[in-house]
């Protein structure tokens, strides 16, 4: 026997004897209970789990649970009158009861409170179950956007490594054969790093370091950068790429279009329950363009589903001639 089927015989017994104690106990306010009247509530107690069981048999037999509301109730109404009209009949071979309307009508009472308990048990069940598949898909979904989301950001930072290392070949080759052994450790940690939905901040900014040492490369004395790392906010979680698309972002619209170039500071630390992440570049933003790049809007995408509105990214300029891009994620 399994859970399931424990707790109906459990429910089943328990609820039939807790309607015998009752009836015995109002009977026995005005009557001299004897040895036959316990006999006779047992018989009724014993007929009322039979006729149920049977009941149960035809509900999952003719499937009622999957027909509309309206055929259900007539079906508990129909069926509750059905089993009543039995129950009356053997308490009438007792002699313990009449065969009467008002007799079958108070029967029906106890049926008709089993019917729903019943159905409305398997309701609950069913919707639950239902809600967890909806769930599965949503998350299903949600895995599917991701993967979509990270299939685009990697070809987009591929595409600008690759430029980056195109404009050294002619220039400096043994600066573009230093880029491409930059480019393989990058590829590398990217390849194992797209098979988890999120990875250690210390492991995303391990690629965050190839990338700008490939940058340096190319731009020498006009691209500087720093970082300014809480160790505790190394072992926190982030998407991958969160961070190196913010910084492909702050080289690509900020450093790249100053002649004399600029910087580029990356900064995270926890505070409270959130990671709080902060891109900073030399540069202001355009007021031209209301797109701000192709790695924030990725990210923001990310991040939604991912965190919902626990997770924020923001860009902003700042009072000293800087971009600074504010990523907050939740702890998990």
């Amino acid at each position: 026997m399994n859970k399931k089927q424990q707790v109906y015989w459990s429910c089943q017994v328990g609820g039939w004897l807790f309607f015998w104690a009752i009836n015995l106990f109002f009977y026995g306010l005005t009557n001299q209970i004897s040895i036959r009247d316990f006999f006779i509530y047992a018989v009724f107690i014993l007929t009322g789990i039979i006729l149920t069981h049977i009941n149960r048999y035809f509900i999952l037999k003719y499937k009622i649970f999957k027909t509309k509301i309206i055929p259900q109730l007539s079906y508990i109404l129909l069926s509750s009158l059905a089993l009543a009209v039995v129950f009356i009949s053997v308490g009438s071979l007792q002699r313990a009861t009449q065969l009467s309307l008002e007799n079958i009508l108070n029967a029906i009472v106890p049926f008709v409170f089993w019917s729903a308990i019943y159905f409305g048990f398997h309701f609950f069940e069913n919707y639950k179950k239902t809600e967890i598949q909806n769930l599965r898909w949503e998350a299903s979904s949600k895995d599917i956007e991701l993967n979509k989301l990270k299939s685009q950001l990697n070809p987009h930072f591929m595409f600008n490594s690759m430029n980056s290392i195109r404009a050294l070949i002619d220039e400096n080759p043994a600066k573009a054969k230093e880029a491409v052994t930059q480019l393989a450790n990058i590829l590398r940690n990217t390849l194992v790093m797209n098979k988890n939905k999120e990875i250690l901040l210390e492991e995303e900014l391990r690629i965050v370091k190839d990338y700008l040492a490939l940058e340096h490369i190319r731009y020498e004395e006009r691209l500087k950068y720093d970082f300014e790392i809480e160790e505790e906010a190394l072992k926190k979680i982030v998407p991958p790429l969160i961070v190196q698309a913010q910084v492909e972002n702050a080289i690509k619209h900020g450093i790249s279009k100053l002649p004399k170039g600029g910087s580029v500071l990356v900064k995270a630390k926890t505070l409270n329950k959130d990671l709080l992440i902060e891109v900073t570049n030399t540069g202001q933003l355009s007021n031209e363009k209301s797109d701000t790049g192709f790695g924030l809007l990725n990210s923001k995408q990310r991040l939604e589903l991912l965190y919902g509105s626990k997770a924020t990214i923001e860009i902003a300029d700042t009072n000293n001639n800087e971009v600074s891009v504010k990523i907050k994620i939740p702890f998990s």
